[in-house]
């Protein structure tokens, strides 16, 4: 397992600290967590981005969508 320091100043030591500690997390936790989720928050932003270059503006209603599945 990797190591990784992280150099803060006091004040924002404190703030994590009272946050880890009121959800039951160490600080390795909180840290891999939020590491984690803004690489998946990048990367969603990233599809979307896509998806909407990709767009070609069709829509359908949801009455249409049910009909088009049988429901």
């Amino acid at each position: 397992m990797a190591t990784m320091t992280l150099r803060i100043n006091e004040e924002d030591s404190k703030l994590i600290k009272k946050y880890i500690q009121l959800h039951d997390l160490t600080i390795s936790e909180f840290a891999r967590q939020s590491m984690l989720e803004k690489i998946e928050d990048e990367y969603d932003l990233q599809v979307l981005r896509q998806a909407m270059a990709e767009d070609d503006g069709v829509r359908i209603s949801h009455e249409e969508l049910m009909k088009e599945f049988g429901l």
